[in-house]
């Protein structure tokens, strides 16, 4: 490789889904109306993308369809890029499993390697699949500017890639609301791969 290729990630995590706040994991609801306004506002005319990927569950998945229509991109589904899941955690609410479990949220925020989600997926797996999948792409998306909808879970675990994280301290270190965006810049040469967090949280 005699010339550097440069590309450029934008990674945003979806909307408030219907249903109010509670751990989704791979439950499938779809955005609510505050959703679709909060993922719509984060994105301007002036941003541009060659192609869009996209976790497979409605949450991004609806947003990112309409948005790939709209702008006449190709749409990917990444099936690597799905949530944690959380086991008996989903579809419950955080003051419940405090109520049923005191101090099984801080431990997990604290140290999810050793404190998983009860019948939960791992972090090592979940941050294996993840690292997978952010590999795969920078290669065959390589030279383009890529828009990720995804969830909080991902950006995180691909923040500990780009950022050297440790996977035990990422969930607590990084806060991403809904409708967060990061942008991270992947610069290849015959150095070999370099990448950086540009922004985060706008």
């Amino acid at each position: 490789m005699t010339n550097g290729i440069t590309t450029c990630f934008d990674l945003i995590r979806h909307g408030e889904p219907a249903g109010g706040p509670m751990f989704r994991g791979g439950l499938d609801d779809p955005l609510s109306d505050t959703g679709w306004q909060q993922v719509s506002a984060a994105i301007t005319e002036d941003n541009q993308w060659d192609l869009i990927i996209t976790s497979p569950l409605r949450r991004c998945h609806d947003f990112a369809l309409q948005l790939a229509q709209q702008r006449q991109l190709p749409l990917h589904v990444e099936p690597r890029f799905r949530e944690i899941g959380f086991g008996d955690w989903e579809g419950r609410t955080s003051a419940d499993i405090m109520a049923r479990t005191p101090d099984a949220l801080s431990r997990f925020w604290n140290d999810p390697v050793n404190h998983p989600a009860p019948r939960g997926e791992s972090i090592t797996a979940f941050h294996e699949r993840v690292a997978e999948a952010w590999r795969h792409w920078q290669k065959s998306a390589a030279g383009k500017r890529v828009l990720v909808v995804c969830h909080g879970g991902v950006i995180r675990m691909v923040l500990s890639e780009v950022m050297g994280i440790p996977i035990d301290r990422v969930f607590s270190a990084v806060s991403v609301p809904y409708a967060c965006r990061s942008r991270v810049r992947v610069d290849q040469s015959d150095r070999g791969v370099f990448s950086c967090l540009q922004s985060h949280g706008s």
